[in-house]
């Protein structure tokens, strides 16, 4: 499609008339050279430990987590495929329903997973863990695989100091966590469980279950103090401009007048920017977009579910693992609130680097990006809960105007993660 795009449609000139409006939205949308810096998290008092991001990053790449030996973050976070897999829907041991968004600038970003169920990165990092279809593990089972790996067990040490005395299997079983708790209430159980690792963590006392979540909680703080690491440095974007701001480093001629045009498009007609704005480009909240549920995926009412998920994590940011609990330190988690306009909606994705991030979507319908610049042409179907967001209109592109927002969208692509950060 694009190679017949390129012949149809002639490399364009460079625009020099942009109004005042557009100079003043364009340059909203890329920092200062060089990026802007990873936002405090409070909640994590390691989140910039450098020892912490050792063992974060040992942590991130070792298979050894899942029983299985064959599923780790990096599995559906892969620094080959833009800290994603390349699939529609993550695989890790059972197959899920979502597509894994890659963790690149995820440091930016206020909520976590598609549904904002978490609100630090610490706290996600902890829930593919024991998810039963991702890696299928326990919080037990990982602490036991760093009691137990020298090299682990040397990063943690290095990290926190001496590691918790965790031999005795009678006190702290091989493979055990808690089952899902009501989202209304933590404490309590939604339904009887009869899986082994639940099971198990139900024979142990409340002192050894405490001890356990505090180190698993460490475990998180370390892979998110890796996580904010995983930056792109600048784009094509960027640097075009630093060009307008006639800041050093900056370069004109660093966008083809194509992605001008493409450019042009995204802040003007496409309307783009209702979204996706800002730095990263994206508000980071939540919206319905109007999707049907794709074949084979089971139902999912997005950011209601996420919050009801979010109000009962005892890993949240006003939890007793938290390191600042304080209100004035979670005030987002004041303001949660769903009603039929929630229903149905999902996380905006930052555009950084959206040319190496396909499949998109939140189910990863949308193979490539000209597919979703169809679907947003059309706005075809209706959702199916809530409604789609009122801002959206058809925005009845023809192909020459999706061949240029395309071209805008690959100069987002930055420079790539440093070698040292993508393995153990």
């Amino acid at each position: 499609m694009l190679s017949v795009l390129l012949l149809a449609f002639p490399i364009q000139g460079e625009i020099t008339d942009w109004t005042e409006r557009e100079l003043a939205i364009i340059q909203s949308l890329s920092p200062q050279l060089p990026p802007l810096p990873v936002p405090p998290n409070p909640s994590n008092q390691y989140a910039d430990d450098p020892a912490a991001a050792e063992l974060g990053q040992l942590l991130f790449f070792d298979k050894g987590l899942s029983p299985t030996g064959t599923v780790s973050c990096a599995t559906c976070h892969n620094p080959e495929k833009g800290w994603s897999d390349g699939l529609a829907l993550s695989k890790g041991i059972g197959g899920t329903a979502f597509n894994a968004p890659t963790i690149l600038n995820s440091a930016y970003g206020r909520w976590q997973f598609w549904d904002g169920r978490t609100d630090s990165l610490w706290s996600q990092a902890l829930q593919p863990i024991e998810d039963a279809v991702e890696m299928n593990s326990s919080r037990t089972f990982a602490l036991h695989r760093i009691a137990n790996g020298p090299k682990l067990r040397k990063a943690w040490e290095s990290f926190l100091g001496p590691f918790p005395d965790i031999s005795s299997f009678k006190r702290f079983p091989q493979n055990a966590c808690p089952p899902p708790t009501s989202s209304q209430n933590p404490f309590e159980i939604t339904e009887p469980s009869q899986d082994p690792r639940h099971l198990a963590w139900a024979e142990m006392n409340l002192a050894d279950q405490n001890k356990i979540n505090e180190s698993y909680a460490n475990l998180g703080k370390a892979l998110e103090a890796y996580q904010r690491k995983i930056l792109s440095g600048p784009s094509a974007f960027d640097q075009f401009v630093a060009g307008l701001r006639k800041e050093e480093g900056g370069d004109l001629n660093a966008l083809s007048g194509n992605a001008q045009k493409g450019l042009r498009l995204f802040v003007g007609k496409g309307n783009c920017i209702s979204c996706h704005f800002g730095p990263q480009l994206t508000d980071g909240e939540f919206h319905n977009v109007g999707l049907s549920i794709a074949d084979g995926v089971e139902f999912d009412d997005g950011r209601p579910t996420g919050i009801q998920k979010l109000r009962s994590e005892i890993f949240n940011g006003r939890g007793i693992y938290s390191d600042d609990s304080a209100w004035d330190s979670n005030q987002h988690l004041l303001y949660l609130f769903y009603n039929e306009h929630t229903f149905g909606a999902y996380k905006t994705p930052s555009l950084r680097n959206v040319a190496r991030t396909a499949p998109y979507g939140h189910d990863g319908r949308f193979p490539d990006i000209d597919s979703v610049l169809e679907f947003y042409s059309e706005l075809p179907g209706l959702p199916p809960v809530g409604h789609r967001e009122e801002t959206l209109l058809p925005l009845n592109l023809n192909d020459e105007e999706k061949f240029s927002l395309i071209a805008f969208l690959k100069s987002l692509t930055g420079h790539r993660v440093p070698k040292a950060l993508q393995g153990s």
